[in-house]
């Protein structure tokens, strides 16, 4: 998910009562705090910035809850790829090495993202080098590296316009085609670790149809192309105000594939969308779009479960906290102590 603002404009000029901003959200009943990973019988997963791995209290609340870690950023071209066309390891293997030691799986987040254009491709020589080979070895070089450890890998993310009409412009789709810069990343992929699953990913699949019909088209465009997608992924970055049901109907249609399904970036805004003023109404309802996401994931076929991901373990790791101070969009609060929107995900785990 990008660091840039997608509510900017929403945000600006917008500002809650204080004691709105103050108050924790309120819940009828202590939430049930137990080991979310000891409850849920796929694997759950969090993303983490390498810096979060020097902070005690981060890393023994994410071992006691997840199994799984996803790298926020540090895998990303944006911070591996250098100018004179190296590649820097030092955090993804920081990463790599606290989920090994820690038994948890690691999963790559994202080989190719249109937001990020190197300097290193965007001056790459294709006298010396042709594109589709300089963009097949930093692929190689990724998966190859953590094979055998992370269990997929987002291969291409967010490829489809936000108003749904087709697929986004690049410099990957410039230089190889729109079908053509899937092939390249997914064949070195598959090639590189042949057991991982291979996943493409984007958000507000839940909240604009024309966006999810125009990512399933696609993705039916690259199955029937044979490019070795495996998996599929559904970001599920909310806001407090998506209509109930939104996220089941998504996961059923993206289920149609057969596929493996990764819920992969979970996270509810209650200062984005059409519930601002109303603290109140916007926790209730991010308590609700928690588990629904929960009850629509497990409902999914045992097989195609691959992961449940929330994006930031404490209120004060999000990255819609660091846009906005007086959001809190995740299951813990900026001490570490679970919410009620943690007390919702494993409610729905118990009534499995």
């Amino acid at each position: 998910m990008t660091e840039l603002s997608r509510r900017a404009a929403l945000a600006s000029g917008m500002s809650f009562a204080l004691a709105a901003c103050s108050r924790q959200p309120a819940a009828a009943e202590p939430v049930d705090g137990a080991p979310l990973k000891s409850l849920a019988p796929f694997p759950v997963g969090v993303a983490v910035q390498a810096a979060q791995l020097g902070d005690p209290a981060w890393t023994s609340l994410a071992a006691t809850h997840f199994t799984q870690l996803t790298a926020e950023w540090e895998m990303k071209m944006e911070y591996v790829v250098q100018a004179d066309g190296s590649f820097r390891f030092d955090r993804a293997d920081a990463i790599a090495a606290f989920a090994r030691d820690r038994g948890m799986r690691l999963f790559g987040h994202t080989l190719v993202w249109y937001a990020n254009e190197p300097e290193a491709f965007v001056r790459l020589d294709e006298s010396r080098q042709s594109f589709a080979g300089a963009l097949a070895n930093y692929v190689t070089a990724m998966v190859g590296r953590y094979r055998g450890l992370a269990s997929g890998w987002d291969v291409i993310n967010e490829p489809i316009r936000d108003d749904g009409s087709g697929p986004r412009d690049s410099l990957w789709s410039r230089k190889l085609g729109q079908v053509g810069h899937f092939k390249v990343a997914f064949e070195a992929a598959r090639a590189a670790d042949p057991q991982a699953v291979l996943f493409t990913n984007d958000y507000h699949l839940e909240s604009k149809p024309a966006k999810l019909a125009s990512y399933m088209r696609l993705i039916e465009q690259l199955l029937a192309e044979g490019v070795p997608l495996n998996g599929i992924g559904c970001q599920t970055h909310l806001d407090a105000d998506l209509p109930a049901g939104a996220i089941t109907r998504t996961l059923k249609a993206l289920a149609g594939f057969g596929l493996p399904i990764h819920l992969s970036e979970l996270d509810v805004s209650v200062v984005g969308g059409g519930l601002l003023g109303d603290r109140a109404g916007a926790e209730r309802r991010q308590v609700a779009l928690y588990g629904e996401a929960m009850d629509a994931f497990a409902a999914l076929p045992q097989r195609q479960q691959f992961a449940f991901t929330v994006w930031g373990l404490r209120d004060g790791d999000s990255w819609l906290t660091r846009e906005n101070a007086r959001d809190a969009p995740l299951m813990f609060d900026s001490a570490g102590r679970p919410k009620p929107t943690y007390g919702a995900v494993v409610k729905a785990l118990r009534g499995r």
